[in-house]
């Protein structure tokens, strides 16, 4: 539902009267701001926690000007929204050009030049700070001399043109579009356009589209994190029929026994693990018959794909709960699915941090709509090489070292051929530090949630630092999964950020990060700031190792105490450090 103004102007000025840290985002348009500024305001308060935004709009009238005059250096991110008028002021209700049959050459002529134009200005900022963009969202106005319910080629070229640059806006790294499609089903096209405000104020949208455009232009600046995991039932859900009555042929998924709804789903969870989405299986039901289904080849999502498999007589919720072990995550990163609404409650009772969703039987429309509740919820911008190691690499761990095997972690990591690379370049191409800082919970130093705009302010700042370390082993890779950032000033190094991946628990990988961020400065003291959250007790543990005591906020070591503390906890293992 979109929100309504008063709810807006109620959140902006709860942000207002707090003291919370600004983010300051300039606001490009053509269109006089008003409303769509509250919405966009009381949007980010809610996007950014303990946060709030400062927008800040330019000229009435000028959104060229605008472009040109934005003060990167001064803006932690940029939103643009672009509409018909703003290409050729003839496209407009407010503009009085001529829609003469011979004006329509020099309209599309002037709409293909501020095109390019429009590209080259948000290619320029993108480069220093995020960008958000929308292309024109409201109806062609009947410019054409053809009836409106017949196709024209002169509002099809300007369909063609927006169409042509939303492809050359979506390749540039540090910018992201609003995509049309989403907008048309949240916000219907007859239901946007407000002629009376755009005629006497220069407004041109109704309250609930500004609204719903502003919450999807934050999104892009301020994304929520991807869920990690996906736990689902077997019997009419991953296919048709309950196992343990109809036997291994008597379940199917096939569009002959009208099951195909199952097959859509497991094709769709197929695509979620090879992005890097975890899938796992709580199932009531005979671990042996669930083995042999699950090595039916004529399955769409191959059994190799589900791991943990979990199939057993006992509560959803006990197996849920070893599956989060196994994959060492939170519940509030996981999704549920399963087709029984009494399964559902038992385990959101256990775990209420669960996006617990009930399987759609037999309601075609709603498993539609269901994969596209989990595109955005599992959604990431690109996928990394970490994505696609992530699976195997929990599926090793757990079959490296036995459990009770009495070896200990040294002994391991001596057998591992364990290998780090530190990587201290603040320039690196991938977004996967700024990806594990935001994501990570259990090792986390003190939870601080960043923006992408502060973060890349953070970066450019002289005195900062970053580490990003990438772990191996003969097991296999597990590609970057620790990042250490701070300052470095009079002989003094401080930790702002520390966080690590839990695929990498119980590799000392900690440990190599302090040391290799010693070697490189060599402070004299070393400064903390860690806070205790519900989630980050590893790393109290582990500051409490090297402290000899509970850590307290702003916690400090001294450089000798730490490398003696380093040098008892560390075993050999190469070593490579660049950047």
């Amino acid at each position: 539902m979109p929100m309504k103004l008063i709810d807006a102007l109620k959140i902006v000025d709860e942000g207002a009267n707090r003291d919370l840290r600004a983010v300051r985002v300039g606001l490009i348009c053509g269109f006089a701001p008003t409303h769509f500024q509250t919405f966009l305001g009381a949007h980010f308060c809610r996007a950014f926690k303990g946060q709030r935004a400062q927008i800040e709009s330019g000229l009435y009238g000028d959104l060229w000007g605008n472009l040109a005059r934005l003060e990167t250096a001064k803006t932690d991110a940029a939103i643009v929204a672009a509409e018909w008028a703003d290409f050729d002021g003839r496209l407009g209700l407010r503009g009085l050009g001529s829609w003469a049959p011979t004006a329509l050459p020099d309209i599309l002529e002037s709409v293909r030049s501020r095109t390019q134009k429009f590209l080259a200005a948000v290619q320029s900022i993108s480069t220093e700070i995020p960008v958000a963009v929308s292309l024109p969202t409201l109806p062609v106005p009947p410019v054409s001399f053809v009836p409106t319910w017949q196709g024209n080629a002169c509002t099809l070229e300007l369909r063609s043109l927006m169409a042509s640059l939303a492809c050359e806006l979506v390749r540039l790294k540090n910018a992201k579009l609003v995509d049309t499609q989403r907008l048309d089903c949240l916000s219907p096209l007859r239901e946007r356009f407000d002629p009376k405000t755009e005629m006497l104020a220069g407004l041109p949208y109704r309250l609930p589209h500004a609204s719903i455009l502003a919450e999807l232009l934050v999104r892009l600046i301020a994304p929520a994190p991807a869920k990690k995991g996906v736990i689902t039932d077997l019997d009419d859900t991953l296919w048709s029929g309950i196992l343990g009555e109809v036997g291994l042929q008597g379940i199917n998924w096939a569009l002959e026994h009208k099951s195909h709804m199952h097959g859509a789903y497991q094709r769709f969870l197929h695509a979620l693990a090879e992005t890097g989405v975890l899938v796992g299986v709580a199932s009531k039901n005979d671990p042996n018959l669930v083995r042999e289904a699950l090595s039916r080849d004529d399955l769409i999502l191959p059994g190799r794909s589900l791991f943990p498999v979990e199939a057993s007589w006992g509560p959803k919720s006990a197996a849920v709960a070893r599956i989060l072990r196994t994959w060492n995550i939170a519940a509030d990163a996981v999704i549920f699915i399963d087709d029984s609404p009494m399964e559902i409650a038992e385990v959101q009772a256990h775990f209420p941090e669960i996006e617990a969703i009930l399987f759609p039987k037999n309601d075609y429309q709603a498993l539609n709509d269901l994969f596209y509740r989990l595109r955005d919820l599992c959604g990431k911008t690109a996928v990394s090489k970490e994505d696609t190691l992530r699976a195997q690499s929990i599926r090793r761990a757990q079959d490296a070292v036995p459990i009770n095997s009495g070896q200990s972690v040294d002994e391991f990591l001596e057998q591992a051929e364990a290998h780090f690379e530190h990587d201290f370049s603040k320039d690196q191409s991938d977004d996967r530090a700024f990806e594990l800082l935001n994501k990570t919970n259990q090792f986390n130093l003190n939870g601080i949630r960043l923006t992408e705009p502060s973060w890349n302010k953070f970066l450019k700042e002289p005195d900062t630092f970053l580490l990003a370390t990438t772990y191996r082993d003969k097991y296999g890779p597990l590609g970057k999964i620790a990042v250490l950032a701070g300052r470095i000033k009079d002989n003094v190094l401080t930790v702002e950020n520390w966080v690590m991946s839990c695929r990498a628990f119980s590799r000392r990988v900690e440990h190599h990060c302090l040391h290799a961020v010693m070697k490189r400065f060599n402070p004299e003291r070393i400064v903390l700031h860690f806070e205790p959250t519900p989630r980050n007790g590893p790393v109290g543990d582990f500051l409490s190792d090297m402290l000899g005591e509970r850590p307290a906020a702003q916690c400090e070591i001294t450089q000798k105490k730490a490398l003696e503390f380093l040098e008892k906890r560390m075993p050999a293992t190469a070593e490579l450090t660049h950047g």
